[in-house]
Order: structure tokens, then C-alpha cells, then sequence
């Protein structure tokens, strides 16, 4: 594991393994033996080895550092998680807009048929009825 992390940590850093073995004040080989998993960095080449890659010395040791491939996959794996979770929200968003719209034109529709029935009430209590009158005439019989 710390061989590995040395290794891609340099690598992602753009640096040679004399470039590295420079800025530590080694040899070339001693570099070579590390990331080989030949020998290990004493406590105080390590706490060094950290600050030229600007992680801790946990870090270092214990967790697993990605190459910069490894890393660019899962970048792209959570832009991918990101995208599908938009996605779903965007159809979500368009079925709610369908809904309202719909119960918009229903009331629109509704209102408008009450209002059409209302006046039609209205008209033919407006007008006025013409009543007949019959005049009888009062006969002798």
C-alpha cells in the first residue's frame, strides 16, 4: 500500500524519481527500493515524503491513493450519478406542470359552463311574459 500510494502520488505530482530523491536528499535507488516495496521510509523521511505531496502521513500509509485514471473514472461515475438524478427530477418537475395544467383548463372549462348556464337563467328570467287577458263579458241570462 505505501509503495503504491508513493508511487501514484509522484506520478500525479509530475515528478521523476530523481526529481523526488532530490527534493528528499537520496539517491535515486532508495526511491526505487520504496516504491518496489524493497524498504520502507524511516517516521522522518516519511513525515518528509508527506509535506513534498502535501498529505498526511495516515494518508500515506493507510488509505489507498486512486491514480490519476482511477480518479478521473470515479469523478465521472458521480457526474453520471448527478446526471440521472436530474434527469428524474426534471420528469418529475414536467408530470407536476402536466397535472396543474390540466386542473387549470378543468376549472377554466367548468367555470365557463356554469357561467354559460347562469346567463341562460338569466336571460329567460329577464325577459318579461306577456300574460293574455281575457275580458268576460258579463251576459244576462
Amino acid at each position: 500500500m505505501l509503495n503504491e500510494n508513493i508511487r501514484n502520488l509522484r506520478k500525479s505530482r509530475g515528478l521523476s524519481q530523481d526529481e523526488l530523491a532530490a527534493r528528499l536528499h537520496v539517491v535515486r535507488q532508495t526511491i526505487s527500493k520504496w516504491e518496489n516495496g524493497l524498504s520502507v521510509p524511516d517516521s522522518e523521511m516519511l513525515i518528509k515524503l508527506a509535506a513534498v505531496f502535501e498529505v498526511s502521513v495516515s494518508d500515506l500509509l493507510g488509505a489507498e491513493i486512486p491514480t490519476e485514471q482511477e480518479a478521473q473514472k470515479q469523478i465521472a461515475e458521480q457526474l453520471q450519478q448527478i446526471n440521472e438524478q436530474l434527469a428524474i427530477r426534471n420528469r418529475r418537475t414536467k408530470k407536476v406542470l402536466k397535472v396543474i395544467a390540466a386542473i387549470i383548463i378543468a376549472v377554466i372549462l367548468i367555470n365557463t359552463v356554469l357561467l354559460a348556464v347562469n346567463f341562460s337563467t338569466f336571460e329567460s328570467i329577464a325577459e318579461p311574459t306577456i300574460v293574455e287577458s281575457q275580458e268576460y263579458e258579463v251576459g244576462e241570462n
